[in-house]
Formats: C-alpha cells, sequence, structure tokens
C-alpha cells in the first residue's frame, strides 16, 4: 500500500525504520504526593447501584493497581464512574483535587480511559490517530512536544511497523495495542484501562503490563488496570483490589491477597499461590470449588 505521510510524521516514518529522534516527550500530568483518593464512591446506571460504598486508597503516585474479580463485578462501571462517563457520587480526589470539579477538558487532560472496546477500523493511518488523541488531549503542546511523545509511544510499544497503516487493515490485537497507544501518548497522571490485554497473546500481555508499568514509576502516575488474569496482576501490579457484587472484598499488595479464602469466596474455585522457577508468585486452581 502507498500512503501519503500526514504533516508531522517524518519522524514516525523513521520510527517506522528503526530510526527514533531523541526529542524530549513533555511530562505526565501531575497527581501530586497526595495520589488516588476513593471514599464512599457509589456508581450506577439509571438509578442502579452497581459500585456501593467503595473506599480505596489513598493510592501513591508511581502504582500500578489491578482491579480483578468475577463477571459484573464492577470493574468496568468503577472505571467509567473515575472517568466521568456515568454518574459516581462520593469522594474521588486525583493529587488532592476533586474530579468533579475539574472542567472536561482538564478531567480529560488528566485521565486516560480506554474502554474493553476495541478503536474503530477506520482509514486513518496509526499515526494519524495518534496525533488526533494528542490534539484532543493536549491541545497546548508544540509540534515538537506533540511528535516526540509520539515517537516515544511508537516504540516504546513496538508499533514502528503500523505506524503508517490504516486502522482497518490492522487485527483486533493491533487495533487494541494502538487504541492503548492513544491514551498513553496524552501522558494523563491517571490511567484506566479496562481489559487491555484482552485481545492480545502472551507476548503481547507482558509487554503492555511492563510498558504501563514503567511508565507511571517514570512519570509518577497511576494505573488502575482491570484484569482476568491473575498472574499478571500478581507479577506486574503493586496493588489488587478484589471486588465482587460492586464492593471491595480485599485490597492491599499481591501477595497478600490472593489467599485460599479469597480464591473460593470469591472465584468459586480451590487454589492457592505459589512460586514459578524464576520465582514470580503465581496462582494455581485445582478445581471448582464445591456447592
Amino acid at each position: 500500500m502507498s500512503a501519503v505521510l500526514p504533516p508531522g510524521a517524518g519522524a514516525a516514518a523513521a520510527a517506522a525504520c528503526g530510526a527514533v529522534p531523541k526529542v524530549a516527550a513533555a511530562p505526565h500530568a501531575d497527581v501530586g504526593t497526595a495520589g488516588l483518593l476513593l471514599r464512599g464512591l457509589q456508581v450506577g446506571y439509571r438509578g442502579r447501584r452497581v459500585v456501593e460504598g467503595l473506599d480505596l486508597g489513598p493510592v501513591p503516585a508511581g502504582s500500578l493497581v489491578a482491579l480483578v474479580g468475577p463477571n459484573g463485578a464492577g470493574k468496568s462501571t468503577l472505571m467509567r464512574g473515575v472517568a466521568g462517563l456515568c454518574r459516581a457520587t462520593g469522594e474521588l480526589r486525583l493529587g488532592g483535587q476533586a474530579l468533579e470539579a475539574l472542567r472536561p477538558a482538564e478531567r480529560l487532560q488528566r485521565i486516560g480511559y480506554l474502554p474493553q472496546a476495541l478503536p474503530q477500523p477506520t482509514p486513518l493511518v496509526v499515526y494519524e490517530s495518534l496525533l488526533a488523541s494528542v490534539r484532543a488531549g493536549r491541545a497546548a503542546w508544540s509540534r515538537t512536544q506533540a511528535e516526540a511523545a509520539i515517537e516515544a509511544v511508537v516504540q516504546r510499544l513496538e508499533l514502528g511497523p503500523l505506524a503508517l497503516r490504516r486502522l482497518d487493515e490492522l487485527s483486533g490485537g493491533q487495533r487494541q495495542m494502538v487504541g492503548l497507544a492513544q491514551v498513553l501518548v496524552r501522558q494523563p497522571g491517571l490511567l484506566l484501562l479496562d481489559e487491555p490485554t484482552s485481545a492480545l497473546d502472551l507476548r503481547w500481555q507482558l509487554k503492555v503490563l511492563q510498558v504501563v508499568h514503567e511508565d507511571v514509576q517514570r512519570g509518577g502516575g497511576i494505573a488502575l488496570v482491570a484484569l482476568h488474569d491473575l498472574n499478571l496482576a500478581l507479577r506486574f501490579c503493586d496493588r489488587i483490589a478484589v471486588l465482587a457484587g460492586g464492593r471491595l472484598v480485599a485490597w492491599g499488595p499481591p501477595r497478600e491477597v490472593f489467599t485460599d479464602a479469597v480464591l473460593r469466596s470469591t472465584y468459586g474455585v480451590e487454589g492457592r499461590v505459589e512460586r514459578c522457577s524464576l520465582g514470580h508468585p503465581v496462582v494455581v486452581v485445582d478445581r471448582v470449588a464445591a456447592g
């Protein structure tokens, strides 16, 4: 396929060939020492409460937090509430500032939300979609800042070979990677990633969690990531929140959260946490729990 480069795409073409300009990207939105705090959070739709009285945090800057739990536990609804996409009441603070007090443009700048739905297969090339994301969330950035941020994300997510390909030519997994890049490129202080590995193979699942963890540690941000793979949560996340029935049933460091009792009561399985040959903790499931 022949393609006409969009304005400013020279650097993306260089990335596609393996040469990335050494230009510093703009800093992340500051979450400060106060981090993220949720108190008495209630979230729902059309009068039906899904998340009830949830307390979480304070979550310090530089943290990757897994939201885990069975289907229908309220993970996606919680993220939508924090993102401001459905009604949420209670205390929601990021960097000591009440999220509900932010204007929509400020909230978009400070929070990056990746839903479960994949980016639509449009004729836009990947580079254009990333540039559009920057313009939507970081309108004040200069072209140099925008291109630097795009180059950094393209390199870290290994998207160089896709930079000038159309979204409607990509697989579901490739579009999921592009969706993640669209969120990361704006460098928000808070990332809300709803099952960002659901369409990915094993290598890219590991790659995504590694990049997100490095991103929040280096930039001083916070990421909440909804996951069904408990072993990914154990390996990469600093804290784990276990939800069931819209309530928080366990919260803390990974190795303290997945007890035999939590696995049984939350997931209905008999299991335990062991260590693999490399020393990583892994959940081993024996059977469906009786009753």
